[in-house]
């Protein structure tokens, strides 16, 4: 019996700063990502404009140690639900996966903060390929970045 190709990774992490702020980190200020998080090294447009739905970027960032690059656009943006979700692919990502999406969910908080919900939807191209985990250690550093830099800015 062949395994499955496809799954789904999610995991979620407390934030302090405001959650209408994280969330337009990464739907209003991505150009900014690369000065805020230590693992983005580089970020630069690669097709039609940072923010909108089908446009390209390039990334360069560190995962597990390594340096990669791929491409990613925006797929679609809930702003009254704080959801965007975009489409990773190229380089490493795309010799590994036929299908990455990264959904970012932001959950305000009553009193402070909020709540960070990532999920990895991926198909692998085969059987031998690991489920994205190696990601999760780049999306936590990722999001603590995020929220201390919004924290300083407050």
């Amino acid at each position: 019996m062949a395994l499955l190709l496809t799954g789904k990774v999610t995991t979620e992490f407390g934030i302090r700063s405001p959650a209408h702020k994280f969330f337009n980190v990464f739907v209003k200020q991505l150009h900014d990502l690369q000065n805020i998080a230590e693992r983005v090294h580089e970020a630069k447009v690669h097709q039609g404009d940072w923010h909108g739905i089908g446009s390209v970027k390039n990334w360069t960032v560190t995962v597990d140690g390594k340096v990669e690059t791929c491409k990613e656009s925006i797929e679609v943006i809930d702003e009254q639900n704080m959801s965007v979700t975009y489409i990773l692919f190229d380089g490493e990502i795309g010799q590994n996966y036929k299908i990455m999406k990264w959904t970012l969910q932001v959950i305000d908080k009553e009193h402070v903060g909020g709540i960070v919900k990532w999920t990895f939807d991926y198909e692998k191209l085969n059987e031998e390929i690991a489920p994205p985990y190696r990601y999760l250690d780049y999306i936590t550093s990722l999001t603590e970045d995020v929220d201390a830099h919004l924290l300083k800015g407050k």
